[in-house]
C-alpha cells in the first residue's frame, strides 16, 4: 500500500538525520499506525535499523551485534558483556556517519532497567559520537516516561519527539479505492490505523472484511485491543470493562461506576490514562469548562475501538461459536446509525480544518441542554470563529435529503433559541449522506467535501 501522508514527518526525520551533529530522536505511537515503514522510507542504505523482540538482554546484545554486523563487518564477531561496550564500539568502528536505529525500544528497557542511563551517557556524548540514535516504541507510557518524566535520565535530551497518531479519514477513499460515502462507512470500522486498511484491502468486500479479520475467532484483529493494552498496561481488565461498559451505552461516570460496582473517585487514573492512550474521550457542551463541566459525558474515541467494544465483546459467545454471519447481521441492523455516530465525529473535526465562508472557526462541539424556551434542545456542530464575531451551528444527518432548505431554516430557527448565540452572526451548515439537488448550497457538506477537508 502506497505510504499516505507522513510527508511533513519524513521531512522532519530527514531535516534530523541530515545534521552533522549527532542526534537523538524519538518516534512512538500506537502499534500498526507506521512508525516503522515511516522509519524504513527514510534511512539511507548504510544505516542500521533493528526490530527489538521480547528475549533475554544477553540475547538482545546477540541479535542487535549480528543486525550491525551485515553492515560493519566483523562488528558481531565480538562478545559484548553490557550496552555501553556495544555502543562505544560501534562509534569506534564506523568510517562514515550514519544512523541506528532501535525499534520497540521497550522491550529492551524490560530486560535492562540501566539501559536509559546507558544510552543518556552515549547521547550526553555528543561530541564524539558518530552516529544519529533513532529510538521507537509502540508502549506510548513508557515511552512518554522515558523522555517527558522529569526524573528519567533522558529527560530533556532529545533532540526531536515525533508522535506518531493514525492517520485522517481523509486518506481512506484512496486507500481502498472507495466513493466518499462509502469511505466514511469504512473509516466507522477501521478508523485511521494504516495496517488496518491493508487488511480490508486484501478482502473483497466490507462484509467478508469484518466477518474475516474482525469478528472471526481466527481473525488478525480479533484480540487487537487485548494486544495494544499490553503495550501499555500493567492489568489491561479494568481498561477492558471501562470501553465495554461505553460501548454498550453507559456514557456518564456515575453510569460506569455503578456497573463496576466502584466508587467514581477509584476510576479518574484508569479513565485519565485511556484519554491519554486516545482510546476514550470525555465530551461537555459547546462553551462548558473541559475541565470542571459536570455535564461530561464519555465516549469511545477510536472507531476501530468502538466498533469492537459496540459489536464484537458483547457477542463474544456468538463468535466463539462461529457465528460471525449472525453477529455481522446484528452489526447490519443498527449500521445506519452507528456511522451517523461517526458521521457526527468527522463533521464536526472537519470544521477548524479550512475555511467555511471565508471565515476561520475553532474546534466544533456537541451542544446539549434546555433553549430559551426551556425546552431540551440537541445541536450536533457549534464552533466559534477565530474572530468571536460568528458562530457555526449545525446539523448531521446519515441521509439522503432530497431538499435542504428546510433544515437549514430549521437549523436557524433553533439558534434563535441558543443563549450562546446572542450577539454574534449565525451561520447555519448541514451535514448530508446525500441529496438530490443540484448546484449543491455552500453551506451544505456532503461525504466528499468533509473527506476533502480531512487531510
Amino acid at each position: 500500500m502506497e505510504f499516505f501522508n507522513r510527508e511533513k514527518e519524513k521531512q522532519q526525520l530527514s531535516k534530523a538525520l541530515e545534521s552533522k551533529k549527532a542526534k537523538l530522536i524519538i518516534l512512538y505511537g500506537r502499534r500498526r499506525c507506521g512508525k516503522s515503514t515511516l522509519v524504513k522510507n527514510t534511512l539511507k542504505p548504510n544505516d542500521i535499523y533493528y526490530m527489538a523482540q521480547q528475549s533475554d538482554e544477553a540475547v538482545q546484545r546477540t541479535h542487535l551485534a549480528n543486525t550491525i554486523g551485515e553492515k560493519i563487518k566483523g562488528f558481531d564477531s565480538v562478545v559484548y558483556p553490557d550496552w555501553e561496550s556495544l555502543f562505544v564500539n560501534l562509534n569506534n568502528v564506523i568510517k562514515e556517519p550514519l544512523t541506528l536505529c532501535i525499534d520497540e525500544l521497550p522491550y529492551l528497557v524490560k530486560g535492562s532497567m540501566s539501559l536509559p542511563s546507558i544510552i543518556q551517557k552515549i547521547v550526553d556524548n555528543t561530541t564524539d559520537r558518530k552516529y544519529h540514535l533513532v529510538l521507537c516504541g509502540s508502549s506510548q507510557q513508557m515511552m512518554q516516561g522515558l523522555i517527558l518524566d522529569s526524573t528519567s535520565p533522558l529527560y530533556g535530551r532529545a533532540d526531536e519527539i515525533m508522535k506518531i497518531t493514525p492517520l485522517e479519514s481523509g486518506w481512506i477513499s484512496k486507500a481502498l479505492g472507495c466513493k466518499p460515502e462509502q469511505s466514511v462507512a469504512e473509516y466507522s470500522v477501521w478508523g485511521g490505523v494504516p495496517r488496518y486498511w491493508e487488511l480490508r484491502a486484501e478482502e473483497n468486500s466490507f462484509k467478508t472484511a469484518i466477518n474475516n479479520i474482525i469478528l472471526d475467532r481466527y481473525g488478525v484483529l480479533h484480540e487487537e485491543p487485548i494486544r495494544l493494552f499490553f503495550d501499555d498496561m500493567r492489568e489491561s481488565v479494568q481498561a477492558f470493562s471501562i470501553l465495554s461498559i461505553v460501548g454498550n451505552g453507559s456514557n456518564r461516570l456515575s453510569e460506569i461506576a455503578g456497573k463496576l460496582n466502584k466508587p467514581a473517585t477509584q476510576l479518574s487514573r484508569p479513565i485519565d490514562n485511556l484519554i491519554q492512550l486516545g482510546y476514550l474521550k470525555r465530551e461537555v457542551p459547546f462553551g462548558e469548562s473541559e475541565k470542571n463541566s459536570k455535564k461530561g459525558i464519555y465516549r469511545i474515541a477510536d472507531p476501530f475501538m468502538n466498533f469492537y467494544f459496540t459489536f464484537l465483546v458483547p457477542n463474544l459467545s456468538r463468535l466463539e461459536l462461529g457465528l460471525t454471519d449472525q453477529v455481522y447481521s446484528i452489526f447490519e441492523s443498527r449500521q445506519s446509525n452507528y456511522v451517523s455516530f461517526e458521521w457526527e465525529n468527522l463533521c464536526r473535526r472537519s470544521v477548524p480544518m479550512k475555511p467555511i465562508n471565508g471565515i476561520d472557526f475553532d474546534i466544533a462541539y456537541r451542544w446539549w441542554g434546555s433553549n430559551l424556551k426551556n425546552e431540551p434542545m440537541e445541536l450536533d456542530v457549534v464552533a466559534e470563529s477565530t474572530d468571536k464575531k460568528y458562530l457555526l451551528v449545525g446539523e448531521c444527518k446519515w441521509s439522503k435529503i432530497a431538499d435542504p432548505t428546510a433544515l437549514i431554516k430549521n437549523i436557524e430557527q433553533k439558534a434563535n433559541l441558543f443563549l450562546l448565540a446572542k450577539g454574534k452572526k449565525v451561520i447555519a451548515v448541514l451535514y448530508l449522506k446525500d441529496t438530490s439537488e443540484n448546484g449543491v448550497s455552500t453551506n451544505v457538506f456532503l461525504p466528499s467535501d468533509v473527506l476533502d477537508r480531512l487531510k
